[in-house]
């Protein structure tokens, strides 16, 4: 055996094909032999396979159940099957599992030779693009925020910043672009995770009940109060209050807020009492604060109150970049929401999405993929899926980045399914990079000077896998030819 190769188990009751496949695959492998499940069992738990080739019968054992023992480990071998007694059923039953491969005896060992190498080329894809996957999700997302774009970088670091302190945030931006959430990943981050997020729609409600709704009231304070009521700010004590769309609150109920902001205390309406309180306020409005307060309608002295820390929320269409990270999550939790697997944009759907300009922001964005997921009758999301006002959005800029699934697989660009009928030969797989990884592959060049060996080692990947990826991507291609114009 050689060291520091991918390691190989064989799995066969005959000696013959256990042999003949060692002496054919040694050279190039760590090859393990065993000639039944327990044996095979032992060297998956002690050892760490990378491929498993394994017969269907193994005497009195099980090769599809051998195939769920090892799939349940917790680094699972990559699993080819094999068999003389192949049929279409045996090899569906087999893929349905979470075989990689199907093959039937007599065995084709340049065949075999090369499925391994195919299967081991696709593993370390898969994990390559999920550590770049990784990195770009802890970049670029913060509970459930999403965002590449500088604006949206800018908005997570800001939360990251502000949300261990006791500061008042002001989050300001147009209806559907995610200000609840913020207000939500500010709480999380906060270190008082545990204690509850309050939240009251301010526009929501009168301003009576409005101040009832925050403040609370005794029994008879006003006509229908009939017993004694705890408001919103002593059921947030010790956590965290949300104020969504505060520049609706009219001016009696700005004096009280800006008394419970600056000395933290309120009183219930009917009562004199002051009652202490250690709330931490998040505010929201689609409103210009700042224009209301020359004109009259909103209080100075709150104004700058809410606005110890301000996040500013960019419109969808200020930050399209965004849209593919965001389709990507709205993809896989929408069809899982459904009980519906995953499926992939057709190409002129992603371009229509990059053209409109989401007036409803991400809010309208999540609709139409909703939409999209629940219309859909095919093997992908046409654009006659989506909302018919989609339908008459020109061209757009013609991207076709896809955008992988939670499952590593690509949702915005075509992808063929193995299956025990595919032709083997020695060209790789094609599989794209995500728009992310390019982005985060791009950036990675930019802060290192364009030196190559140091962004690799940003990007946690070797220079040759970062050498091929530029390649994959054309950026090197492009490069050379601009270099010989000049």
């Amino acid at each position: 055996m050689i060291t520091d190769a991918p390691t190989v188990l064989i799995v066969d009751d005959e000696k013959h094909t256990r042999e003949g496949l060692r002496l054919t695959l040694e050279d190039d492998f760590d090859v393990y032999v065993a000639s039944n499940a327990a044996e095979a069992l032992e060297h998956l738990r002690h050892d760490e396979i990378a491929v498993m080739l394994t017969d269907l019968r193994l005497g009195a054992d099980d090769g599809m159940k051998l195939l769920d023992e090892a799939l349940k480990l917790p680094k699972p071998p990559v699993c080819i099957m094999m068999t003389a007694y192949g049929s279409v059923d045996t090899a569906v039953e087999a893929m349905r599992r979470g075989a990689w491969h199907f093959v039937t005896k007599p065995l084709n060992l340049d065949e075999v030779e090369l499925l391994i190498k195919r299967a081991l080329r696709g593993r370390s894809l898969e994990q390559e693009n999920l550590q770049l996957r990784q990195q770009v999700e802890r970049k670029f997302s913060v509970n459930g925020i999403l965002g590449q774009s500088d604006a949206m970088k800018q908005v997570i670091e800001t939360i990251q910043q502000v949300a261990p302190t006791r500061a008042t945030v002001l989050i300001e931006g147009e209806s559907g672009t995610g200000k609840e959430l913020v207000a939500r990943a500010v709480h999380h981050l906060s270190g008082r995770p545990a204690a509850k997020l309050v939240s009251v729609h301010c526009a929501a409600l009168s301003p009576q009940i409005l101040e009832s709704e925050l403040f609370g009231h005794e029994k008879g304070a006003f006509t229908g109060a009939m017993e004694r009521r705890i408001g919103r700010f002593e059921q947030a004590d010790g956590g965290t209050l949300f104020l969504d769309e505060i520049g609706e609150i009219d001016g009696s109920t700005q004096i009280k807020l800006l008394r419970a902001l600056g000395e933290q205390i309120i009183e219930r309406v009917g009562s004199s009492k002051p009652i202490k309180v250690d709330v931490r306020v998040v505010a929201a409005t689609n409103r210009d604060l700042a224009r209301m307060v020359e004109e009259g309608t909103f209080r100075e002295d709150l104004y700058w109150r809410l606005r110890v820390v301000t996040l500013n929320m960019p419109p969808l269409r200020e930050r399209k970049s965004d849209i593919l990270v965001l389709c990507e999550h709205f993809l896989t939790e929408i069809a899982e929401a459904n009980g519906k697997a995953p499926k992939p944009f057709a190409d002129e759907v992603l371009p229509a999405l990059m053209a409109y300009d989401w007036p409803g922001n991400v809010r309208e964005l999540r609709t139409v993929i909703e939409h999209g997921v629940v219309m859909s009758n095919s093997a992908k999301i046409q654009l006659r899926h989506l909302p018919g006002y989609l339908s008459h959005i020109p061209g757009g800029i013609g991207l076709r980045a896809p955008v992988s699934s939670g499952r590593n697989k690509p949702l915005l660009a075509s992808q063929e399914n193995r299956s025990a009928n595919v032709p083997v030969s020695e060209s790789q797989t094609d599989l794209d990079l995500c728009h992310l990884e390019a982005m985060t592959i791009r950036e990675a060049l930019a802060r290192s000077g364009d030196n190559r060996t140091e962004a690799a080692e940003r990007l946690g990947i070797s220079r040759r896998t970062l050498q091929r990826k530029l390649k994959e991507m054309g950026l090197i291609r492009r490069k050379r030819q601009l270099r010989d114009e000049g």
